[in-house]
């Protein structure tokens, strides 16, 4: 009677410890405001997933399932509603209203827990016009609920989440801060001129030989430069001025994360230093 239930959990911790190496998981604020340590970032390969506002208690589930994802009753009901509140002449969505993302879309994964019947991702997205979304996703076992191999079970995954490489990272890091192009109507400016090459000078006339000098005497011991210092509530240009330019840069609404490869992670908080690590 005890061993199925003993290989069942065996298979659920088998399938969660893949797909959580797949997927690194983000641990988000208590009040799920803001992210506190941000994991794998997820592109949606597969639409359909209908997620609410971080804020509210209500939690929106689609299922996944024979390749397309469906959102439950709740989901889609007040998806029409927020639909309904944007056309023309209508009141505006409530606060409350629902967002259906679609295929190219990013968001995080903050749990992943191996059920009975499938398994469930938690999901978290960053600000949309302020606001931050979360949902769950199951992806179903088949009708006779036969828990897959946690290699089977990673394939299904991946049909609907892919992990974005570090270089696509690092480039959408670099894309947000090339300033942005001219106004429509607007010429845009041009480069600046070249300037004209300096002309060159003859040499001067060869001078008669000099006897040598002798060197001067050599300088007395400076004092020692203080050694650099990291500590909480310094600037970014102080950090940078102290330890150059870092490796890498997240950034998480009001919050900045710099990565030293000798240093470590150092966190900002609206220009200053909260956290080092």
């Amino acid at each position: 009677m005890g061993m199925p239930f003993v290989a069942s959990a065996q298979s659920k911790a088998a399938i969660e410890k893949k797909l959580t190496s797949d997927y690194a998981l983000t641990q988000a604020t208590a009040d799920q405001t803001d992210i506190v340590t941000a994991g794998a970032i997820l592109v949606l390969k597969k639409g359909n997933v209908v997620m609410g506002p971080s804020t509210q208690t209500t939690i929106y589930q689609s299922t996944y399932k024979d390749g397309k994802v469906s959102p439950n009753f709740a989901g889609k009901l007040n998806n029409g509603l927020t639909r309904l509140g944007r056309i023309p002449g209508t009141s505006p969505p409530p606060a409350s209203g629902t967002r259906t993302f679609v295929p190219g879309e990013k968001m995080w994964v903050t749990r992943i827990e191996c059920k009975d019947d499938g398994v469930v991702f938690d999901l978290f997205t960053d600000a949309y016009a302020e606001v931050r979304y979360r949902a769950a996703l199951k992806f179903a076992f088949d009708k006779h609920g036969v828990m897959p191999s946690s290699d089977q079970m990673a394939a299904m995954v991946g049909e609907v989440f892919k992990v974005q490489p570090a270089e696509e990272t690092k480039a959408d890091d670099q894309q947000q801060q090339k300033p942005a192009p001219p106004a429509r109507g607007q010429r845009q400016a041009a480069p600046p001129a070249a300037a004209p090459p300096a002309e060159v000078a003859p040499p001067p006339p060869a001078e008669p030989a000099l006897a040598p000098i002798a060197p001067p005497p050599p300088p007395p011991d400076e004092p020692q430069a203080p050694p650099k210092e990291l500590k909480i509530g310094q600037t970014k240009d102080q950090v940078i001025a102290n330890f150059g330019q870092p490796e890498k840069v997240v950034k998480l609404g009001t919050k900045e994360i710099y990565y030293y490869k000798d240093l470590g992670k150092v966190t900002f908080v609206n220009g200053k230093v909260t956290d080092v690590q």
